[in-house]
């Protein structure tokens, strides 16, 4: 009876190993035939626990015989365009760290695990790969240049938070990734995480990782600028949906001194003559100014709907278990 006892005490107090986190990782491809190989590879490699997930975007090489000869899972998204494929990845897959990486073989895979263990150890939701170019024919001048104003421009408006908005290397969280709406189409939807994550003041970092040239016979699928309008419309947009007041107010500010501008003449000739020279200017002097007026009670309304929204996001974010809970 004795001996019963001290096994079960023993099997009451016996703490039982968490379990480990399921790992997914996530390749977009678009006639990535030379490169998807090498990247799958690399990862299971860097990551043996975790599974390959590889969406192709109607391809028209062999990019999707060779993933799958490469020991892949591979599905289709037939909608053209990066924005489509993350909606559809973060839809269908279950898991707990979301690893995205693009099927080009620039990124270094080796540096996924030092990701995962920030994001765990620190309780991170996101981990941006921080890119150190390690030759010139990684990174084109136009692409430099323009993922320095596009990053320079966003920590303006939104505050200080990234270096590198347009990377292709990020680790998520199960929370951060089933709570975000995924509105892009195309290559803008770095901004629109990274924009995610500020809105919800969401604990994020950047950690710096390798940065390399594409192997021979990989095109980059960019166009420096088509993509980068496409981006700073992007931001535009997500600055007049969640900052409307500031928007809006910027918008009737500029009404504002415009019909200011034009009516000061009409109105020191009014004074020293008392008429009205000029009827059509000080009529759209006084329509910019109800316009103005208009600007910025728009903003108002908007504001409080956007703060509803917020909490919508929010709440939908802390419905899901943090990473290593579950």
């Amino acid at each position: 009876m004795a001996e019963a006892l001290a096994e079960f005490a023993k099997s009451e107090f016996t703490q039982v190993e968490p379990a480990q986190p399921r790992i997914a990782v996530l390749v977009p491809c678009f006639n990535e035939e030379a490169a998807v190989a090498t990247v799958i590879a690399d990862f299971r490699k860097a990551l043996p626990s975790a599974e390959v997930f590889v969406y192709d975007n109607n391809s028209s090489d062999r990019t999707v015989a060779v993933a799958r000869e490469a020991g892949a899972s591979v599905r289709s998204e037939r909608r053209q365009g990066k924005g489509h494929v993350v909606r559809r990845m973060f839809a269908d897959i279950d898991a707990d760290i979301y690893v995205l990486v693009d099927g080009d073989a620039t990124y270094d895979a080796a540096s996924a695990p030092r990701m995962i263990d920030t994001l765990l150890s620190d309780h991170l939701d996101m981990v941006v790969g921080l890119r150190v170019d390690q030759a010139e024919a990684a990174w084109r001048p136009g692409h430099r240049i323009g993922n320095r104003l596009l990053t320079g421009f966003l920590s303006a408006v939104f505050g200080q938070a990234f270096r590198d908005i347009l990377s292709g290397y990020r680790v998520f969280s199960r929370r951060f990734v089933k709570s975000f709406p995924v509105l892009s189409d195309g290559f803008e939807i770095e901004t629109e995480l990274s924009v995610h994550a500020l809105e919800l003041a969401l604990p994020v970092a950047e950690i710096e990782t390798p940065y390399y040239a594409r192997p021979e016979g990989s095109v980059s699928k960019l166009n420096t600028w088509r993509d980068g309008l496409r981006i700073l419309s992007t931001i535009l947009k997500l600055y007049r949906s969640e900052k409307p007041l500031r928007f809006f107010t910027a918008i009737g500010a500029f009404l504002t001194l415009v019909s200011v501008g034009l009516a000061f003449p009409v109105l020191v000739t009014y004074l020293d003559e008392g008429i009205v020279p000029r009827l059509p200017t000080a009529v759209l002097s006084m329509g910019l100014m109800i316009l103005a007026v208009l600007s910025v009670s728009s903003g108002l309304v908007l504001d409080t709907v956007t703060r509803g929204r917020r909490e919508m996001k929010l709440l939908a974010y802390l419905s899901q278990a943090p990473t290593g809970t579950g």
